[in-house]
C-alpha cells in the first residue's frame, strides 16, 4: 500500500513520520528510501495491548510538530484524505485564510473487487465505497491551535481542546481503502488477527480481525448495497450520525455508544 499512499500525499506532504511496529517484509526498507521520509520505532507504551499502545501514541506523538508545521495529518497507510474539489493543497490555504483550525472528514469504506494496478491514483481510479460511520475521523489539524485531541480507541471519535474552527462545510473525505481484494484481505484480518492479545480480546478490541470468511463476506455484501460514488452528490451523503462533530451528529447516538452495546449483547 505504500506506493499508493505516496502517490496520493506527496503533492501536499512536506514530511512525514513514519512509525512501524516490526514489519518483516520490504516497508521498511522503502520508506528509507523516499527522501521525505523519517522511520521510527512504534513506542509499544502498552506492551499488553496494541490498541492501548496506539491510543498513547496518536494523542501524543503530533505534538512535537507544534511550530513546526501548518497542518498535521494522522493516519494509516490505508487512509487517503481528500477533498471533494479535488486540490488537497488549495483546500488547506483556503481552510487556513477562514481561521479552520480542525477538519474530521467523512469517511467511506472504498470498494474493489481486485487489488489496483500498482501505478493508480486511487481517489481518481477507486471512487466506489460504502458511506461509514466508523471511519469519519479528526485526522487533520492545525498543531498550534489544538491543544489536546483526545481521540478515542480507533481515532474513531475526538474531544479536542483549543482553538476550535470547523469548516463552514464538510467537504474533506477519509478514503479507506481497506477492501481491496477478498483473498488478500480476509489473508490480512487472518494475519493480524493472530496478533491480538489476551487483554484485547478480553475488551473486545479489534474485533474485525477474528471474521471468519462468511462474516467478511456478510459485511462486503452491506457495504456494496451502500456504496456509491464519493464524488457524486453532496458532502451528506455519509450517513449524519457519523458526524460527531456537528451539532446534529451528537444529538444522536454515537456509533462508538452503538458498538459497545453490540459488544455487550445489548
Amino acid at each position: 500500500m505504500l506506493g499508493f499512499f505516496f502517490r496520493h500525499y506527496d503533492p501536499w506532504v512536506d514530511r512525514y513520520i513514519v512509525f512501524d511496529d516490526g514489519s518483516t517484509d520490504s516497508s521498511p526498507e522503502i520508506l528509507r528510501r523516499h527522501p521525505k521520509v523519517e522511520l521510527r520505532p512504534f513506542p509499544r507504551v502498552s506492551p499488553e495491548s496494541f490498541p492501548l499502545s496506539q491510543l498513547h501514541f496518536i494523542n501524543e506523538a503530533w505534538k512535537e510538530s507544534r511550530g513546526a508545521a501548518d497542518w498535521v495529518i494522522v493516519v494509516d497507510i490505508d487512509e487517503h484524505l481528500q477533498a471533494r474539489a479535488g486540490q488537497n493543497r488549495s483546500y488547506l490555504r483556503d481552510c487556513a485564510s477562514q481561521g479552520v483550525t480542525w477538519i474530521p472528514a467523512v469517511g467511506y469504506q472504498m470498494l474493489s473487487e481486485d487489488f489496483p494496478r500498482e501505478d493508480e491514483l486511487l481517489a481518481r481510479t477507486l471512487t466506489i465505497g460504502a458511506p461509514s460511520v466508523f471511519q469519519s475521523k479528526l485526522s487533520l489539524f492545525d498543531p498550534n491551535a489544538i491543544v489536546e485531541t483526545h481521540f478515542t480507541m480507533g481515532r474513531h471519535e475526538a474531544k479536542p481542546v483549543g482553538e476550535l474552527r470547523l469548516p463552514a462545510r464538510d467537504e474533506l473525505m477519509l478514503l479507506h481503502y481497506k477492501y481491496l481484494g477478498f483473498e488478500r484481505c480476509f489473508d490480512r484480518l487472518q494475519t493480524l488477527g493472530a496478533r491480538r492479545s489476551a487483554l484485547d480480546i478480553q475488551n473486545g478490541w479489534s474485533n474485525h480481525r477474528a471474521w471468519d470468511r462468511a462474516e467478511l463476506e456478510d459485511v462486503l455484501k452491506s457495504m456494496r448495497a451502500r456504496s456509491v460514488d464519493v464524488y457524486r452528490g453532496s458532502e451528506s451523503t455519509a450517513a449524519a450520525t457519523g458526524r460527531w462533530w456537528r451539532p446534529e451528529g451528537r444529538a444522536k447516538p454515537s456509533w462508538l455508544d452503538w458498538t459497545r452495546r453490540k459488544l455487550s449483547g445489548g
